[in-house]
This record gives C-alpha cells, structure tokens and sequence, in this order.
C-alpha cells in the first residue's frame, strides 16, 4: 500500500512511525512540506527513509508570510530527485489564517510552478470551492491536480470533467460521511488515491488516536466497501495511480 499525504516532519518519532507502516504493508509514503523549513526536513527523511518521496509547497495558512523569496527557494527545493509535487498549496476561507488576496497569489504561483515543472499539484481547499476551481480550471490540462483530502463534493463534477485526482482521507470513514462515500463511488478507478494526512484526520476505527500512515489500510477498506470491490484489489489499483501520478520507482 501507499499512503499518499502525510506531514512526517509533525512527527518527532517519524522513523519509528514508518517502521509501523511498512509492518502493516505500507512501503511507500508521500510526505508533504507546508513552508520552506518544513519542506528542507521533508527532503532530509527522504534522504534517510526508503520509500518515502517529498511534495512541497506553501500551504495556504501560511501565505500572509510568502513572497519572491519563498517561491524561489521551494522552486530550488523542487529540483530534488526525491521531490514529485507541488503543493499542497491552495485556499482556506474556513480558518481564514491568511489575507484571501494573498492565498490567491500564493496559490497561483504554485499552479504555475507545477505547470512549469512538469509536476502534479497538491490541493488544499476548504470552504474556496468556486476560487479553487477557478485557479484549477486556468491551468493547462496536461498539469495533473490531486484535490486533497476530497471534502467537497460540489468539486467531484468538474475533477470528473478535467480528470484530476480525487484523494480520500480518514473523513471518508465517519459515519455521517455518506456524501463523501457516495462521491468516492463516482470517481474513475484510475483516478482514485487514498491518503492519512497524518497525523491528522484518524479514520474510525482509530479515532482518537495520533494518525500515522499505516492506518491509511482503514480507509482502503471504506473506500472499497462504498465501490463494492475487494480492498486488496483497490490498493493495488491505487498504488498503480499514485506510481503513475507521481512518477515513482
């Protein structure tokens, strides 16, 4: 299995976290930076870590503090052989952390770094839903798009139309998260990932406690029973898009 988003860098006892991972199956993870010093310790697990590969950006709560400087400095870090996104960047109107008008620039610029490198990119948004699919709909079409942590449904017909990625996270298994279960039912089987966001969002079987990447079996299982297929069967297809998506060995 894969888990593709986690914040490994969150976590002090990253090394011992993987080593839980690749006991439950999970062999490889993408580990995302949020800032400039988040994504220089994200490049260093990979460097020690097997398996583990970068996508970095500047995340949107944080765009109040990015300039020139920022943007040329994750264009710089991009260039590492282990980093293959970028992102997550994107809009929060929900926490609202930073000034809108800079969350736009922040995230256009990124959309174009991505377009620019060659790379997918890494999407946060949450209550953005039109902004986001305004920024989205500019990009070239060859520039894939993973919407993050899908939680937007009002989002899934046009990551239908433009064939972005669709990536579900331990929301996808609360109870009261039919609408997410019924979105993941309509994505294209070659167009779905599964995610942690570790250590956040810790699905249902294990809420409560810290997420880490190897409790990313428990959303495989959701997302297998909402698409009536076998879970050993729908892991594999996901790591088959990610490998795709993300260019990885």
């Amino acid at each position: 299995m894969i888990d593709t988003h986690a914040h490994l860098d969150a976590l002090e006892d990253a090394g011992a976290v993987l080593g839980r991972a690749r006991a439950a199956g999970v062999e490889r993870v993408i580990s995302v930076g949020t800032d400039v010093a988040s994504c220089r310790a994200t490049l260093a697990l990979c460097e020690r870590e097997p398996g583990v590969f970068a996508a970095l950006g500047l995340h949107p709560h944080g765009a109040g503090a990015v300039g020139e400087a920022e943007l040329e400095e994750l264009r710089n870090l991009l260039g590492h052989p282990q980093a293959v996104a970028v992102g997550e960047a994107g809009l929060d109107y929900y926490r609202d952390f930073a000034p809108r008008d800079r969350q736009a620039w922040s995230f256009r610029q990124q959309a174009a770094l991505a377009g620019e490198l060659g790379k997918p990119l890494v999407v946060h948004t949450r209550a953005a839903d039109e902004d986001t699919a305004a920024v989205l709909w500019s990009l070239p079409p060859e520039v894939p798009v993973v919407l993050h942590c899908f939680s937007s449904v009002s989002l899934l017909d046009p990551a239908l139309e433009r064939g972005w990625y669709v990536s579900f996270a331990g929301n996808v298994t609360y109870p009261k998260a039919g609408e997410l279960r019924w979105a993941a039912a309509r994505v294209p089987a070659d167009r779905l990932l599964a995610e942690t966001d570790s250590p956040y969002l810790s699905p249902q079987p294990v809420r409560g406690k810290r997420n880490e990447p190897a409790f990313v079996a428990h959303t495989v299982a959701a997302l297998a029973v909402a698409r009536n297929v076998e879970p050993e069967a729908l892991a594999l297809q996901i790591e088959e898009n990610a490998s795709t998506l993300f260019s990885l060995p």
